[in-house]
């Protein structure tokens, strides 16, 4: 009996243990998938246009397989019509200007460096057999070293990387394939009119079927920028002149660092923005490179703004008494540069020119030249210098964002007068200022349009789509 019963525990033993290791591998199954669907979920609410391009992408692709599905249609192309489906998969990008930058380069790229092959091809057919490789691999030492050195200057690698990259492969495949195969112009006239078919899907149903707008995207995101850097300054004032265990972190305080790392995000977007044809009211050839120069400025300024957070949570806090003294002026400058900020992002966004941004920054300036008054006559003499360093270098900090506003007001009123904006009259909007002074002005989680959401959420998050996307991707 006892032997019995402890081989049943022998038994028991490894059972229940492996009974219970594929139970927890059960649930930890179960919590994965559910973590899945609920990001998948997530990504579909925050930015439902990536589910719109998904299935675009999925139309495009089941279209050009028809030359494979239908006798018909693959009789013409044969086993080339692959090169259709391929080119969908690399040229069909989330913009209309990205897939129209991609389809361009790979077709200009394929028909140029088809060409050249068969030209080099025929020229070398001329000489003896045995001169022919060495003519051909020449050739192809030639001209791929000449592009791969084009891809190194800067503007070719931005707008042209990937049609560089295709013209090598299409070149040295054409010269290589040709030397074996006497039938070099129909493998060139093949690959070129499916290539040129698969671009063409491609490109036909990211621009018909729901479009996004690499511009438009780009003139929103430097709008919202401007509302983050409004909202922060907004509420600095009444957080810093209180006393620190009364303040807490509101979520406009935070809009701010979604700007610092936006300058990828704008230079992809301007760069695709160069390639969509006219649409809504942005015309053909509109300033996008203006764009970089106010969100550079906007930039300089989210810095600034940082440095002013640090001192919101410092260690070190200048005492209430001596922050008061100051706290008028330094109140003034923020407010009146958060409205001339909020106004300015109002103005692109409706693409009118600014109207009443100049008068609060100029008020700003009468604060910060009331300040300087203040600080130069000697009134903190009897303080402790360490007791008033905090607050001298955010009386500091305040006047270089009052300068930094004025540039860019400087730069919005350069792109309004290129761009054309409409002009409006001050007098027949009086309710305007006074929806930005009363917070009714908020910034907007939503680009215009279909698609791409930013949220304003205190950790805004930009567009990923766009965030390491460029026209040099590879693949063939």
């Amino acid at each position: 009996m006892k032997m019995a019963s402890a081989n049943q525990e022998n038994i028991a033993g490894p059972l229940a243990r492996a009974w219970g290791w594929f139970k927890a591998l059960l649930e930890k199954s179960k919590s994965k998938v559910v973590d899945v669907a609920s990001e998948a979920k997530k990504l579909g609410q925050d930015d439902p246009r990536r589910i719109i391009h998904s299935l675009k992408v999925g139309l495009a692709i089941t279209l050009v397989s028809l030359f494979y599905y239908f006798a018909t249609l693959y009789e013409g192309f044969g086993i080339s019509a692959m090169w259709a489906v391929i080119t969908v998969v690399v040229v069909f990008e989330f913009s209309v200007g990205a897939t129209l930058g991609k389809g361009l380069n790979r077709g200009i790229a394929t028909f140029s460096a088809g060409s050249l092959g068969v030209g080099a091809h025929r020229l070398a057919s001329f000489s003896t057999e045995r001169c022919e490789p060495i003519l051909l691999g020449l050739s192809v030492f030639v001209l791929a070293a000449a592009v791969t050195f084009l891809r190194f200057f800067p503007k070719m690698k931005a707008r042209y990387d990937y049609g560089l990259l295709i013209f090598i492969l299409t070149f040295c495949l054409v010269c290589v394939s040709g030397y074996r195969d006497d039938e070099v112009l129909d493998i060139a006239q093949q690959r070129l009119s499916t290539i040129l078919v698969g671009g063409a899907a491609a490109v036909i149903i990211c621009i018909f079927i729901c479009p996004v707008w690499a511009g438009k995207d780009l003139h929103n995101l430097v709008a919202i920028n401007l509302e983050n850097l409004g909202s922060f300054l907004e509420g600095f004032g009444g957080e810093y002149f209180i006393e620190s265990g009364d303040r807490d972190n509101k979520s406009s305080l935070q809009g701010y660092k979604s700007v610092l790392n936006s300058k990828s995000t704008e230079e992809s977007l301007m760069n695709f923005a160069k390639w969509e044809p006219r649409h809504g009211r942005f015309r053909y050839r509109h300033p996008w490179e203006q764009y970089l120069k106010i969100g550079a400025l906007t930039r300089q300024c989210a810095y600034i703004i940082e440095a002013l957070h640090g001192y919101l949570n410092s260690e070190i806090q200048t005492p209430l008494e001596i922050r008061v003294k100051i706290q008028e002026s330094c109140t003034k400058m923020s407010s009146e540069s958060s409205y001339a900020l909020k106004e300015l992002a109002l103005a692109i966004r409706a693409m009118i020119e600014p109207s009443t941004a100049n008068t609060h920054i100029e008020n700003s300036k009468i604060a910060a030249k009331n300040l300087k008054s203040f600080i130069k006559t000697g009134l903190w003499q009897d303080t402790d210098l360490l007791e008033i360093i905090p607050t001298a270098t955010v009386a500091s900090l305040l006047i270089d964002v009052v300068a930094c506003t004025e540039k860019i007001a400087k730069s919005v009123h350069e792109l309004a007068s290129l761009a054309h904006f409409n002009s409006v009259d001050v007098a027949a909007t009086p309710e305007q200022p006074q929806l930005i002074h009363q917070g009714k002005l908020q910034p907007s989680s939503r680009i215009e349009g279909p698609h791409h959401v930013i949220k304003i959420d205190g950790s805004s998050r930009g567009l990923p789509e766009y965030g390491n996307q460029s026209l040099s991707t590879t693949g063939e």
